[in-house]
């Protein structure tokens, strides 16, 4: 840092200032400093930078062993904002996502001295293990449900649901099923509550609801049993996945969509665009999960230890992405 001080006929200090983006740097000594530190190729020493700070500028995320996109989308959207703070990322992957995990898994992180944690907690033992973190552990919860023991982020999964119902009861379909995700998920009763809410003030039938585990053979199943049920018209599948083992069994049974049926998928998978047809999906904003996450735990951070009350940030809206899986309804 001497060095580059000295090229820039600059303080110490200045340099200090324009590596933290301090704003009381004028413009020209920033750009002269900044050439500097082309020129010379330096690069912060991190350690040197924690001494300083007290922060290890690493930060943990307590995660689940899965190939599902959702909280696989979740998961690099939290990197990606870290590496964008300037944070490393150090991950504990769960096997069992149990309250004995989850503490053991914080207990690990606090014991490396990151300096926080988010946890992503979409399943509701997961959840409950957010009550007793270890003392001093500075944590955020991602999809952690409404009564979560953390300051959380989550995408508005109502209103996802809204979005999906309302588009198919607007094509005229008289009432719309719902094959869920697994019960133990707030994400999947989420959506049930959504899709129940929305048919009910619209004066709609309410189906029984069709559970699933997000695998494309549960959607399959599902295609299968609804496919034997007269007068179905419009199903919304609680993810990407299960739409698709559902297009596959209307298919087999001679069931078109969505000349026949009707079908609505969320996440949007990146193959969602290439399903034949196209499919209709609910897409969430996974960066911007992982964004507000980061900034709700640097607001922590920078809080008062014994006040603090950062307020948690309003629930990530989601999008309906529009395809030709879906269609008005027949007659």
């Amino acid at each position: 840092m001497t060095d580059v001080a000295q090229l820039a006929g600059v303080s110490h200090q200045t340099v200090s200032r324009v590596l933290n983006d301090n704003p009381r740097v004028h413009p020209e000594t920033r750009e002269r400093v900044l050439r500097a530190i082309a020129q010379l190729g330096y690069r912060r020493n991190a350690m040197a930078r924690g001494l300083v700070s007290r922060r290890s500028r690493v930060l943990g995320v307590v995660s689940f062993d899965t190939i599902l996109f959702g909280p696989a989308s979740t998961l690099l959207g939290i990197e990606r904002a870290a590496r964008v703070a300037g944070y490393g990322v150090s991950i504990v992957t769960l096997e069992r996502v149990d309250r004995t995990s989850v503490l053991d898994a914080t207990n690990v992180l606090a014991d490396q001295g990151v300096d926080g944690v988010i946890i992503i907690a979409p399943q509701m033992s997961a959840a409950a293990a957010l009550h007793n973190l270890p003392n001093g552990l500075v944590a955020v919860a991602v999809e952690a449900g409404h009564d979560s023991a953390l300051p959380s982020v989550a995408v508005d999964q109502v209103d996802g649901a809204r979005l999906a119902v309302r588009h198919l009861l607007e094509l005229g379909h008289e009432t719309v099923w719902h094959i869920a995700g697994p019960s133990d998920w707030l994400e999947a009763r989420d959506r049930i509550e959504g899709w129940r809410q929305t048919l009910a003030e619209a004066g709609a039938t309410v189906p029984p609801v069709m559970v699933g585990d997000w695998s494309a053979r549960s959607g399959y199943a599902a295609g299968l049993a609804l496919s034997a049920i007269a007068g179905v018209t419009a199903v919304f599948a609680g993810n990407d996945q299960m739409a698709l083992g559902l297009l596959r069994a209307l298919h087999e049974r001679g069931i078109r969509v969505p000349d026949d049926i009707s079908v609505v998928g969320f996440d949007d998978i990146p193959e969602a665009e290439f399903l034949l047809p196209p499919l209709t999906t609910v897409r969430q904003d996974f960066d911007e999960v992982g964004r507000r996450s980061m900034a709700l735990l640097l607001d922590l951070l920078d809080s008062d230890a014994g006040a603090r009350t950062v307020a948690t940030p309003s629930a990530v809206r989601p999008t309906l992405v529009l395809r030709q899986s879906t269609a008005p309804r027949a007659g």
